[in-house]
């Protein structure tokens, strides 16, 4: 009697166990590698789909014990009908065999688009998010739109049921061990997961079907292409352009270019002749990825070095936090008084600073999940008409109220400049978005906005 072929998942890999003397055919697949502490064959669970179908067209007879995920019947409590663009991204993606990226702006409805891919897949489905009050709130979506229970798995919190949110952390800690229990998978925030790290909880995870969802897919370290691999490629895409005027509020971009002060314009350029003489005496170049790492690298290791940093560290300052950004900004705010505004900056110390001097509500990290919930309610009910932030708000928070975006300092991240405009063009009405950038003259920022802004959403007729 012919003993059958099993697969079987063990830690976040998949495994065929075939009986001794087993003639595999010629066609055994790429995934399949032979694993010689246990003399069977072994391949990540990511993979699980390919060698599946590859054994059940090869084998005489088969088990499958790798997957433990179910088979649902998932009805939505409300009958929405989605917009057309929904539809499209929804199509595509089943057109691709369920896998696949889609990116589509802040404020277009991307929660809704993974609700429908979970009726048209049916299976277990965890939902992986970035941060504890993303998952909350996906926590919150989903019971509202499906009456079946639903598990956390982060915040504290170790609750496994057919439907499952959890954080990329919680994932990467856990997955080795309920990579089996999911036939869908969805990556919200998806250009989160190629850190090296959180990558490996998509290879842990067994899920045939994927989903990955952002706003902003590309990253400065194209590490965005490995996923192609994990989820599958780009199958829809729109841009905040396509969509300004008609799903999101139509926008302005203003830049408002303001000076140093005499005394801060010397300490300025003295502090950028300091770091860029060290800079050019060790022969660093910033035109690839690791220049910057160089750069800490090398002037670690003597006093010019640190020297060269600090003073690198005090122009950035310099440039980032010119009081004449903090005039300019007290003119923004009287103007747009009856408006709903959030002020973004770079640092924390700068959210204190206008946060002390104007007397508004400061949001950072720092800030815990109970007093962050109630400040944004009091912002989007009206309570309060200003908030002041570093990046915390730069995604995953639901705040349609907010109409006016002042950028006073950022990155150069093309990412974090999209993130900040999408804060401020969820749709309403009559409701027409404006997203300030105040830069100083004849420094660094100048280059940094000038970087952060290659993207189609800046790029207005």
């Amino acid at each position: 009697m012919t003993r059958p072929w099993k697969l079987l998942f063990d830690g976040g890999s998949v495994v065929l166990e075939c009986p001794p003397d087993t003639e595999f055919p010629a066609s055994r697949p790429s995934e399949l590698e032979w694993d010689e502490r246990i003399g069977h064959y072994r391949a990540r669970a990511c993979d699980y789909r390919p060698v599946r179908t590859w054994v059940h067209r090869n084998a005489p007879e088969y088990e499958d014990l790798a997957a433990h995920y179910e088979t649902l019947d998932l009805a939505p409590r409300m009958q929405r009908t989605p917009r057309d663009y929904q539809q499209e991204a929804i199509q595509a993606w089943k057109q691709a065999g369920k896998r696949g990226v889609i990116v589509l702006p802040t404020g277009t409805g991307k929660s809704f688009v993974a609700e429908m891919a979970m009726v048209e897949t049916q299976r277990s489905t965890l939902i992986v998010a970035p941060t504890i009050d993303l998952m909350n709130q996906w926590y919150d979506i989903l019971t509202s739109a499906f009456q079946v229970p639903v598990g956390l798995l982060g915040g504290g919190y170790h609750e496994i049921e057919n439907i499952t949110v959890s954080t990329y952390d919680s994932a990467y800690l856990h997955m080795d061990r309920y990579g089996n229990r999911f036939g869908l998978v969805i990556f919200d925030e998806v250009h989160h997961l190629p850190g090296p790290s959180y990558l490996y909880a998509s290879e842990c995870c067994m899920a045939p079907f994927r989903l990955g969802l952002t706003a902003t897919l590309e990253r400065p370290d194209e590490r965005h292409l490995l996923l192609n691999d994990v989820v599958g490629q780009v199958v829809y895409e729109r841009s905040i352009r396509d969509m300004a005027g008609e799903y999101l509020a139509d926008y302005d971009v203003e830049k408002i270019i303001v000076s140093l002060d005499p005394d801060e314009a010397i300490a300025y350029h003295e502090a950028r002749e300091t770091y860029r003489n060290f800079v050019r005496s060790r022969g660093i170049r910033f035109n690839g990825p690791q220049g910057w790492s160089k750069f800490i690298q090398i002037s670690s290791r003597s006093s010019e070095g640190r020297r060269a940093m600090k003073a690198f560290q005090e122009a950035r300052r310099i440039a980032l936090s010119a009081p004449s950004k903090l005039r300019n900004l007290e003119g923004l705010l009287r103007r747009h008084s009856e408006d709903r505004t959030i002020i973004f900056t770079n640092d924390n110390n700068t959210v204190y600073r206008i946060s002390r001097r104007f007397l508004l509500p400061a949001l950072t990290h720092q800030t815990d999940g109970k007093e962050r919930k109630e400040m944004l309610k009091r912002f989007n009910e009206g309570l309060y008409p200003c908030i002041v932030t570093s990046r915390v708000l730069n995604e995953g928070v639901n705040i349609p109220e907010a109409n006016v975006a002042i950028v006073l300092s950022g990155t150069g991240s093309v990412r974090e400049h999209v993130q900040r405009l999408g804060r401020i063009l969820r749709p309403g009405p009559n409701k027409r978005a404006t997203l300030y950038e105040i830069i100083t003259a004849e420094t660094i920022e100048k280059y940094v906005s000038e970087r952060r802004r290659e993207h189609d959403a800046y790029r207005r007729e």
